[in-house]
């Protein structure tokens, strides 16, 4: 697996992402606030055990306020860890695509992770993470089809599998705005080193969870087609500019080189569905 670089000059601030997006780092991952006048949404939920900084994060930004909702690009352990503890302290709504439901209704495990894709220690330590289902069926409803996000103004859910079958992004047209959850990363995210440095560079989405390259490929096209002038990931830094474009379209164009990894449980037999 290789990589594309990112100049620092196109690192963006998770303070001050875009108009009213900001962000907070939990360890190694990200969520994100999408402000809409007084109102404000929460995407993704951090680790177990971020709840607390989470909050403390969303008074400073948003006041006392709780969010108006809770949209989930996916329910790996890293993205949906403080969830359940949020919601104890938040009457509000989760949204997630139905087909990441069974992993956050108490149905279904995810898939063993593949710690034979190589790239650091984050991959070796992979057969560690949690991969059970949490289950928060009282809260959880499906994202609306046709792509309109509750709550949202202006933005759109798509669906970008490959890395979970039921992984979205989002994204706001005006601006070019883009929530990328892990359908690709700023910085490599089967390092340990990388993951604590935050060292910039385009890469695929964590390949020790990535159970389908083929959908995860046409994932990134997709995103690639909306030239994104924001982008926001599940790991890694923000990057804006025109050159953060230009650095998905040679993702897109060179996939298989730059994100699959040479060897791999799933690379040889991927799971759909």
């Amino acid at each position: 697996m290789n990589s594309i670089e990112i100049r620092p000059d196109d690192i963006t601030p998770l303070d001050a992402i875009a108009a009213g997006v900001v962000g907070v780092r939990v360890l190694f991952v990200n969520a994100f606030g999408v402000a809409q006048g007084d109102h404000w949404t929460l995407i993704d939920a951090g680790l177990p055990g971020s709840a607390r900084r989470i909050q403390v994060w969303a008074a400073r930004h948003f006041g006392s306020a709780p969010p108006n909702a809770i949209v989930l690009t996916h329910g790996h352990f890293d993205h949906v860890g403080a969830v359940a503890d949020l919601l104890e302290k938040w009457d509000v709504p989760v949204y997630a695509h139905i087909e990441e439901h069974p992993y956050l209704n108490g149905q279904r495990s995810y898939p063993p992770p593949d710690p034979s894709v190589g790239g650091g220690m984050m991959t070796r330590m992979s057969f560690l993470y949690p991969r059970s289902p949490i289950n928060i069926s009282g809260r959880l409803h499906a994202l609306p089809e046709g792509g309109a996000l509750p709550f949202m103004p202006g933005w759109r859910w798509i669906h970008t599998p490959g890395h979970t079958p039921g992984h979205v992004s989002l994204f706001r047209d005006q601006d070019r705005m883009l929530i990328a959850g892990d359908a690709f990363c700023t910085t490599k995210p089967e390092s340990a080193y990388a993951s604590i440095t935050q060292k910039p560079e385009l890469h695929g989405p964590p390949a020790y969870f990535t159970t389908d390259w083929v959908a995860a490929r046409r994932s990134v096209q997709h995103l690639a087609l909306l030239r994104p002038n924001f982008v926001a990931p599940g790991h890694g830094r923000p990057t804006s500019d025109e050159s953060a474009a230009r650095a998905l379209e040679v993702l897109a164009d060179r996939f298989e080189e730059i994100a699959v990894p040479a060897r791999g449980r799933y690379v040889s037999r991927p799971l759909r569905g």
